[in-house]
């Protein structure tokens, strides 16, 4: 049967009060996905709002940045929401990150639902840089939450200050994450960082995005899907 990955961007665009635009960080998408194929993985997205999710920091230079943009340009105009897709039908579901997603992961009723699912019947959830956001508020079905007692990563205190938005986003991603009993673990500021812990898998920022789905192709999930 062949596995298949959701990944998961944010609907969210203005960056706080800066009058900046945000979104989804094109890099952190790009590269799982391509490595996900190459793997022999059918990819879908899905994103917040569904239909087109804002991009940041695209790189034209970048040559799977490109071709993620140009083969996924119809996919990307109309993206489904969490509401109208089936967690049945996946192995996988990757957060990737974009300060956006500190404003629209955290406590989505959609979201919670595809990843307490894909979790719940032995599939992984993983997220990169930002894309944590999305563990914050994600309870299993006995109410606990996902990231307790277990280790990962995420963008750190260190790296929201080097970026200068430290005043400018809802919460401290690590501190908040930690707050819900997980065991944060920074590596160098903008250096690659995986952690994984079971069936999650995290990366700490755009760095670590290849190493998330790299960890996850090695974990080679095998749940079962209707």
């Amino acid at each position: 049967m062949t596995k298949r990955a959701l990944l998961v961007l944010t609907s969210h665009d203005d960056l706080g009060a800066t009058g900046r635009k945000t979104g989804f960080y094109v890099s952190e998408a790009a590269h799982p996905w391509e490595l996900f194929r190459a793997a022999g993985y059918e990819v879908d997205l899905v994103s917040v709002a569904g239909g087109k999710p804002p991009a940041d920091g695209y790189d034209p230079e970048d040559d799977v940045q490109r071709r993620f943009t140009e083969e996924l340009a119809t996919d990307l105009l109309n993206t489904p929401r969490p509401e109208d897709v089936d967690p049945d039908h996946y192995d996988v579901i990757f957060f990737a990150g974009g300060h956006g997603t500190m404003w629209d992961f955290p406590g989505d009723a959609g979201l919670v639902r595809l990843a307490r699912g894909i979790y719940e019947r032995g599939g992984v959830v993983a997220a990169v840089c930002h894309g944590p956001a999305a563990l914050t508020e994600l309870t299993l079905s006995d109410g606990s939450y996902l990231v307790a007692g277990k280790e990962l990563t995420g963008f750190t205190n260190s790296e929201e200050a080097a970026v200068g938005l430290t005043e400018v986003v809802p919460f401290l991603l690590a501190d908040r994450l930690s707050e819900r009993g997980a065991r944060h673990v920074g590596g160098p500021d903008f250096q690659p960082h995986v952690v994984v812990d079971g069936r999650l898998v995290t990366g700490q920022n755009p760095a670590s995005a290849a190493g998330v789905a790299e960890a996850i192709i090695r974990l080679s999930p095998t749940s079962p899907r209707g």
